[in-house]
């Protein structure tokens, strides 16, 4: 599904050349829910956005589905992005000026389908995510934890093939934290791709392979170790 080839981000300077990520080299597969992980500053948003298509300045290959992402000039970037890829952002990037209700609409508003459609899947959303009573409220009437659940609910609303997640249950307490994480799980098991950046190990056990980047370099690829199930005698 997805391919990175030699994958470079830099910035000039007056030093020379500032280097985010270096050399990466990376295959993910279709239903494969992958953990990338790593201090403060490695690269580990810097990568995700670049699969998300949100970040253009940057050198060597990307396919996508057998597409050259590398190669594509910014509209069709921004038609592939809406066909395969659902994104959550640690700061949320809810619509201000649009209501709860509002900002799940607007990824189906895309797709070819029925004003009638889309209310039945919006409101299917907000059932499963528990915030039917917030559907008429701004992004700024809701707490920090609210906004992320919606952010969340937004970034699934529209069933896409990859969710791309930047630290999905920071904003949130234990149990809505567990509640997404299972919910990331579900998805994944019916064969959405899941990739997440976090620094918590409990949401990285959801996962079945963790990548660990340090100074823009990829420094393992390792399958995920799953807690042992204790059975009683």
């Amino acid at each position: 599904m997805i391919r990175l080839n030699h994958i470079e981000k830099f910035y000039e300077t007056a030093a020379g050349r500032f280097y985010v990520l270096r050399r990466i080299n990376l295959e993910i597969r279709s239903g494969e829910f992958v953990t990338i992980m790593g201090p403060s500053g490695a690269g580990k948003s810097t990568l995700l956005s670049i699969l998300g298509m949100l970040d253009a300045s940057w050198a060597g290959e990307y396919w996508l589905h057998g597409e050259p992402v590398h190669a594509m000039k910014p509209k069709s970037r921004i038609e592939l992005n809406k066909k395969y890829i659902g994104f959550v952002f640690q700061s949320y990037h809810l619509l201000d000026d649009l209501t709860v209700y509002e900002n799940l609409d607007v990824p189906l508003s895309y797709r070819n389908l029925k004003k009638s459609e889309r209310d039945s899947i919006v409101c299917d959303v907000l059932d499963r995510f528990q915030i039917v009573g917030k559907k008429d409220l701004f992004p700024n009437q809701l707490s920090g934890g609210q906004q992320q659940l919606v952010a969340v609910a937004r970034a699934v609303v529209s069933s896409p093939k990859i969710i791309l997640a930047d630290e999905p249950t920071g904003n949130l307490h234990s149990g809505q934290a567990r509640e997404i994480m299972e919910l990331f799980k579900k998805l994944n098991e019916e064969g959405t791709t899941i990739i997440q950046v976090t620094h918590s190990e409990v949401n990285a056990s959801y996962g079945d392979r963790t990548i660990f980047i340090r100074d823009g370099w990829i420094e393992k690829d390792e399958r995920t170790q799953k807690p042992a199930v204790v059975t009683e005698r």
